[in-house]
């Protein structure tokens, strides 16, 4: 429904109504007024008396012919007996009728014996005259009386008003017509605009404030599709980005106890069989750990799938202090284990991400001469790793974007280590947590699903390594 037009339909009729009824009523009240001054009553008066005056007048001439006829001052005329015999045979003795073309005489007819004496008078008004005078007033009067003139002219008046005003009203809706269609065009290219459909045009209109509003309209859809194309690019270029910096980061995790085990091997000491052995297999399982990752970015997938399965905790936080240590030989690494040998249940290769990734950021933190703790605990089905370090710890703003991507606090830093460690943490039905640091820095705990204890092996459980 057309909103805007029913809108100015209804102003005009409420503009209009008014008005229209106090001109409707003005007008009706100088009809009545006007043919109340109608000189109708005066006519009939008039035509009246006028019918009186004629016969007083007949009447009075009658009286005077017969005064002179009888003084002799009137010459009689003798009719012939052809002439008088209908006179005579009608019995009267005298008889006063009109005469003349126009009965503008008066003749006085006298019987006399056998004969019959005429005696004539002009008249001073013709009486055909005063007769058609009269006749037409009665005329006109009863046509009055006949035609009702106030019903005539009030009829008259509201069909041509109630034609001027449904005239005005058929051109008001064509009027509202063709200017609300382009209003309505241009709120339904809106809509479809708001409803992702960029590619909606409305048909350009006229010159005039409506034509300008459809032009911006369909130039600034124009421009939204545009700037959403070139959002998009740029969104994948970034994706792409974010994935490699990612790729990046993890290669770095896996490169780095292969740098270190190598470093060990060639720094100039006798290594004996359990060492090379121990060297041998972390450069094969990072390999490995680098071939997923690898084959999974080939294939464009973000992440290598999760194969979660039962694992040593305590044995895990050993192996990665033990090449660590040797990265930074000035940091003392301190463990504290618990005894009964917990295991989890998640991903070996992510699982050495996130302490890889923790246990450095700590050794970075603490600075030479520093300390760095590592901890497990079981708390009835959980089982906590936990990383403190004697560095300067976390600032508030630090705790609130720790975990955001691409914000790093530390020079060289790209600022996903954090966020992949969180990530993967969450992959294996953990998380990551921060804590207040025991060590008078920074502390992180991570949550595993614990599923009881292994049996207990050599080597140590507390002090420092």
């Amino acid at each position: 429904m057309n909103r805007l037009r029913n809108r100015l339909i209804l102003v005009f009729i409420a503009a209009t109504l008014l008005p229209l009824g106090l001109t409707l009523w003005t007008m009706l009240a100088l009809i009545e007024r006007s043919l109340g001054l109608a000189p109708f009553a005066e006519l009939d008066t008039v035509s009246r008396s006028l019918e009186t005056t004629g016969r007083e007048l007949y009447k009075s001439s009658c009286e005077v012919l017969r005064r002179e006829a009888a003084d002799g001052r009137v010459q009689p005329r003798i009719l012939a007996p052809a002439e008088a015999q209908p006179f005579l045979e009608s019995g009267v003795a005298e008889r006063c009728e009109l005469a003349g073309d126009r009965k503008n005489r008066l003749d006085e007819y006298v019987r006399h014996g056998d004969q019959v004496w005429v005696y004539s008078r002009p008249m001073a008004v013709a009486m055909d005259d005063l007769t058609e005078q009269y006749a037409a007033a009665r005329a006109a009067l009863r046509n009055a009386s006949v035609r009702d003139v106030r019903r005539g002219f009030n009829s008259t008046l509201l069909v041509v008003v109630a034609a001027v005003w449904l005239s005005s009203l058929a051109a008001l809706i064509y009027l509202a017509h063709r200017i609300s269609r382009p209003v309505q065009q241009l709120t339904q290219g809106l809509k479809q605009v708001a409803a992702g459909d960029l590619k909606a045009r409305v048909e350009p209109g006229g010159s005039d404030e409506i034509g300008a509003a459809v032009a911006a309209f369909n130039d600034m859809a124009g421009q939204l599709q545009q700037a959403r194309e070139n959002l998009i690019h740029v969104t994948r270029l970034a994706s792409w980005q974010a994935l490699a910096r990612k790729m990046a980061h993890e290669v770095k995790n896996s490169l780095t106890p292969i740098r270190l085990t190598m470093e060990e091997i060639i720094s100039g000491r006798d290594p004996d069989r359990v060492f090379l052995e121990q060297a041998a297999q972390i450069v094969a399982d990072e390999v490995t750990t680098l071939e997923k990752r690898v084959r999974a970015f080939s294939e464009f997938a973000s992440e290598p799938p999760v194969t979660p399965e039962e694992i040593d905790v305590n044995a895990l936080v050993e192996e990665r202090i033990s090449f660590l240590r040797s990265a930074h030989p000035e940091i003392v690494y301190n463990l504290r284990l618990a005894p009964e040998r917990p295991l989890a249940i998640a991903d070996p290769d992510l699982i050495k991400g996130v302490l890889t990734n923790l246990l450095e950021n700590a050794a970075e933190a603490a600075r030479p001469g520093g300390v760095v703790l590592a901890s497990t605990l079981v708390e009835g089905a959980r089982l906590n790793i936990e990383v403190h370090d004697s560095g300067p710890g976390l600032s508030a703003q630090a705790r609130s974007t720790l975990f955001e991507p691409s914000i790093s606090f530390k020079k060289g830093g790209m600022g996903l280590g954090l966020s992949i460690a969180r990530r993967s943490a969450l992959l294996c039905g953990g998380d990551i947590e921060p804590l207040d640091g025991e060590l008078g820095g920074a502390g992180f705990r991570v949550v595993l699903n614990s599923t009881g204890s292994g049996s207990q092996g050599p080597g140590p459980r507390n002090g420092h390594v």
